[in-house]
């Protein structure tokens, strides 16, 4: 896998460098001092997975996000970040963000979430995730899962491994636009935004995996 790191502290760039470059499976390709070289250094490079900051000077982490999203960047980006207030994870979700963790995470569990990230899926550290939908503010409660149909609650897991339509249309052996239909009935159902909202609603309320 490669990898960019965007980080505006050196000393941070050093340092996950230092302990990603041992790791057989991961390859660090370049890094950048904020948002706007970090964009550009993708559009360079191509790396597979980005390490990304929240909070540079300049151009800042969301605003980098909406670029790639928008340019149509195949590289997932994983927050790693001090920052843990719901102000932040949300927007940094909504740019497009593939998942979020915090700085002091243990070595070997960053490497695990590059990983499962570069793999399709979602990932958040449990207190990010509690951050985003606690009780008070998550909508969609436990109650609404009966909403759901026996195939909506299939395809909701199935978007909590981070498949995508085309994905979820093969292993059920359904058309993509009827997937899209329950996607849609999904979250108009559960009173969610978009695909990570339900990916993190099955995690929370224990629908597929």
């Amino acid at each position: 896998m490669r990898v960019l790191l965007v980080d505006d502290h050196q000393v941070v760039r050093r340092g996950l460098r230092t302990f990603l470059e041992v790791q057989p499976d991961i390859e660090v390709v370049g890094e950048a001092a904020d948002g706007e070289e970090g964009v550009a250094r993708a559009r360079e490079l191509g790396p597979d997975v980005i390490l990304m900051d929240v909070k540079m000077p300049g151009t800042d982490g969301i605003t980098a996000l909406r670029t790639l999203r928008d340019e149509g960047s195949k590289a997932r980006v994983l927050i790693v970040t001090s920052f843990t207030e719901r102000r932040t994870v949300v927007p940094a979700l909504r740019a497009g963000a593939s998942g979020y963790v915090y700085k002091d995470i243990d070595p070997d569990a960053l490497a695990g979430a590059i990983r499962s990230v570069h793999a399709g899926h979602v990932l958040l550290q449990p207190e990010v995730a509690d951050a985003l939908l606690s009780r008070e503010e998550a909508p969609g409660g436990t109650g609404r899962a009966g909403t759901l149909t026996e195939r909506e609650r299939e395809v909701l897991g199935l978007i909590a491994d981070g498949r995508s339509n085309r994905e979820i249309a093969r292993a059920l052996v359904l058309s993509e636009k009827t997937v899209k239909t329950h996607v849609s009935n999904i979250l108009m159902k559960l009173d969610l935004a978009d695909r990570t909202q339900a990916a993190l609603w099955a995690v929370r309320h224990g629908v597929g995996g």
